[in-house]
C-alpha cells in the first residue's frame, strides 16, 4: 500500500512539475513579445533618426517572431518621409525583405538560397535570434548599404533588452 501511495505521489509531483514548466515557457514567450511591444515605437524613432542623419527617406519595419519556426509575428511599420519613390512601393520592398528573413532566418539578400517568387533578394533587413525567438529590423528607401546601416541601429538597440 505504501508503494502505491509513493508512486501516486511521484506521479502527482511530476504532473505539477511539467505543468509549471509549460506555464514558464509560455510566460517566457509572452515576455519576449511584451518587450517588443513596449520598445517598438522607440526602435522606429531611432531608425527614423538614423535615416534622417544620412538623408534617406523610406519605410522602416520591425517584427518579433515567437519561437524557432515562423508561424506568426508581431510587426510595426513607420513611414520615414516617403511611402513610395517614383514607381517603387517602399513598404512593399521592405516587406519582401522581411518575408525572406521570416523564411530563412538570415539577413535579407544573404543569397543562401535562390530568391523565391514574391521576394526581391535585396539587402536592408537584419534578423537576430534572441532566446528561442527572433527580432528583425528592415529599412527600404536608400541603397542596400544605407538600409542596413539604419536597420542595424534599431536591431542592436532592441537586442539589448533580450540579454
Amino acid at each position: 500500500m505504501k508503494k502505491i501511495i509513493l508512486i501516486l505521489a511521484l506521479l502527482l509531483a511530476s504532473g505539477f512539475y511539467q505543468t509549471n514548466q509549460a506555464k514558464s515557457k509560455q510566460t517566457d514567450k509572452n515576455s519576449g513579445e511584451k518587450i517588443f511591444i513596449k520598445q517598438a515605437d522607440q526602435i522606429l524613432a531611432l531608425i527614423e533618426q538614423a535615416a534622417q542623419k544620412i538623408s534617406i527617406k523610406g519605410v522602416a519595419v520591425i517584427a518579433f517572431i515567437p519561437g524557432d519556426v515562423t508561424e506568426s509575428w508581431n510587426s510595426k511599420m513607420k513611414v520615414v518621409g516617403n511611402l513610395t519613390s517614383g514607381k517603387s512601393n517602399l513598404l512593399g520592398i521592405a516587406y519582401t525583405k522581411a518575408s525572406e528573413m521570416a523564411d530563412t532566418h538570415r539577413d535579407s539578400g544573404s543569397k543562401i538560397r535562390e530568391v523565391y517568387s514574391g521576394e526581391l533578394g535585396y539587402q536592408g533587413g537584419l534578423i537576430k535570434k534572441v532566446n528561442s525567438e527572433y527580432i528583425l529590423a528592415v529599412f527600404s528607401g536608400g541603397s542596400g548599404e544605407q538600409d542596413l546601416e539604419v536597420a542595424k541601429i534599431g536591431l542592436d538597440w532592441l537586442a539589448k533588452f533580450y540579454e
